[in-house]
């Protein structure tokens, strides 16, 4: 490896990141730029920072490895990637969350859910949440990019997730949402063209798309025994129907990211950051063929990489990386692909690894600070919100000498628990911790946000018991009965002397959000419906501009 080279292209790299967060500090002169970039971001930037923060190291890395082992049935993941994540999520849930934002003041996801219910527990709890949740995603980001840095540059595993956390620390912790949004955009084009780049070599050294997938078939003796124990069936099949594998790809992997999307935080705010529905508009699409070309590419190569391990090694790729799926991608990628492209992965890898992150330090921090600190040092006897709160969102923080500064230290607190985790947690995680976390989002927000977003009748007390029951149904499963996390915490096996409560088929391998969003659903609106409908001159300034639905 030229050091000398790469050296001069992270020097260039950085450079430009370092500009970049430059610009957005310069810009960044209140609380509003700050949390929300102003409100006036371009549609370029906003796509590219929608789909940097969503598509991270664990798509390229985690989900990457995941295929590498198990085989393409993961690409239905990026078709609802595209159905739900962008196009159902930026047509129905952006446009009415952008004026809803914009109606009710809010900065944040969970202000978002605590305005529109009138409730400072909703913000509070959320942003509780949230900030407790977040750190598990996070550190799977950071190992996905580490993974690669230990692999690539040689670069001690330990010493490269510290590097990474400091980095993307500086430029969140000064430029808040502009500074996350500018670099996304930046780190967002490189890593499409890495992406574009890698998709064509794995076909172009493989002879073509049909020899490769052709290839790929006919190794089908080779797949791995323990994925066949489980259900799998070969890398180009979907696995046996209602086996553990087949419940673990549909729910968690497909389902829990897929429909997960919808209800995270980091990207709910990003359509509060736009001026109009045009510029919404505009993003879908931009934002659609970059998801498209970032997920699709990292699990069609994943799986491809089989054939490559196998003709020039004579091991599948699971095997030559010694049974570590988080190290499939990056191990193809210092292997198989010429040195300079080697530099350019890498800094797609990073960029990838950077956006997200600095999206969720962000997020967690503006959890902290503006939801959790300033709503309880501030809610006095009643939960309800005054109008004061609705008309002006800023002025606590304006009126203090170092208005941020709550929310900065709980950039920090992310950072560190982010970096705490990546150093304790197991190999090839990367794919099951983003699963987890979103599935946790879609079970504890996706029914309320969906009922403040389409529901005039949601109360409350309805929006209280949907969240509460989420979460809580989510948490007992995830100890309790979910076999991948229920063993791994042994929690029940010290309470009950067995590593989960069910151990029939597929109550153990199906993933906590199939349960937890009924039963989330059930409780918002039977709640809602057993109490009182919210103010109506209220609900009328929250849905102003939005077309009625038919029941209204």
């Amino acid at each position: 490896m030229n050091y000398l080279i790469l050296s001069l292209v992270f020097i260039v790299y950085f450079v430009m990141v370092a500009y970049v967060g430059y610009l957005a500090w310069k810009s960044t002169n209140s609380s509003e730029d700050f949390m929300v970039a102003g409100r006036k971001t371009h549609p370029y930037i906003m796509a590219l920072s929608y789909g940097a923060t969503f598509i991270s190291t664990a798509a390229i890395v985690g989900f990457g490895g995941v295929a590498g082992k198990y085989g393409m049935g993961i690409l239905w993941l990026a078709f609802l990637n595209i159905l739900i994540g962008m196009f159902i999520a930026f047509v129905f849930f952006g446009k009415r969350t952008r004026r809803m934002g914009l109606n009710l003041n809010t900065l944040t996801f969970p202000e978002f859910l605590g305005r529109r219910f009138n409730s400072k527990f909703i913000q509070y709890f959320s942003g509780l949440l949230i900030f407790l949740a977040m750190p598990l995603y996070a550190s799977v980001v950071l190992i996905g990019a580490a993974r690669f840095m230990e692999s690539s540059l040689l670069i001690d595993f330990n010493i490269a997730l510290f590097i990474l956390a400091i980095v993307i620390c500086a430029y969140v912790f000064f430029g808040g949402l502009k500074g996350v949004m500018y670099t996304d955009a930046l780190q967002g084009t490189i890593m499409f063209c890495g992406m574009l780049i890698l998709l064509g070599f794995i076909y172009w050294v493989l002879g073509g798309v049909t020899e490769a997938n052709t290839a790929l078939t006919q190794m089908a003796h080779l797949y791995p025994a323990d994925a066949i124990a489980e259900g799998g069936t070969g890398w180009t099949s979907y696995p046996a129907f209602g086996t553990p594998f087949w419940w673990n790809l549909s729910t968690t992997m497909i389902l829990g990211v897929g429909i997960g999307a919808l209800a995270q935080p980091q990207l709910a705010v990003r359509f509060m950051t736009v001026e109009s529905d045009k510029e919404l508009n505009r993003s879908l699409l931009i934002g659609a063929i970059f998801i498209a070309v970032m997920t699709g590419t990292a699990y069609i190569v994943g799986s491809l990489s089989n054939v490559y391990f196998y003709q020039n090694f004579g091991q599948i790729a699971i095997d030559y990386v010694g049974g570590n799926m988080d190290s499939i991608i990056p191990t193809f990628i210092s292997t198989a692909l010429p040195e300079w492209f080697v530099y350019i992965f890498l800094l797609s890898l990073l960029a990838a690894a950077m956006s997200t992150l600095s999206s969720q330090y962000h997020t967690q921090g503006t959890a902290l600070g503006h939801d959790i600190i300033k709503v309880i040092r501030n809610r006095g006897k009643s939960d309800d919100y005054t109008p004061e709160d609705y008309e002006n969102i800023t002025a606590a923080e304006e009126d203090s000498d170092n208005p941020l500064s709550t929310t900065q230290i709980g950039i920090l607190v992310a950072v560190v628990l982010s970096l705490v985790l990546g150093y304790v947690l197991p190999s090839s995680i990367v794919a099951l911790g983003t699963s987890l976390f979103m599935g946790l989002c879609a079970a504890a927000f996706l029914p309320v946000y969906a009922a403040a977003l389409f529901w005039k009748r949601s109360t409350k007390p309805g929006a209280i018991a949907g969240i509460l029951s989420g979460t809580l149904t989510s948490l007992f499963l995830l100890v309790f009965v979910y076999k991948k996390t229920a063993t791994g915490l042994g929690i029940c096996q010290f309470l009950f002397g067995q590593p989960m409560l069910i151990n029939t088929m597929p109550w153990y391998a199906m993933d906590v959000m199939i349960i937890a969003i009924p039963v989330s659903i059930i409780f918002t609106i039977v709640v809602s419906l057993l109490t009182q409908p919210m103010d109506e001159e209220f609900l009328d300034k929250a849905f102003e501009g939005i077309p009625k639905n038919k029941k209204d």
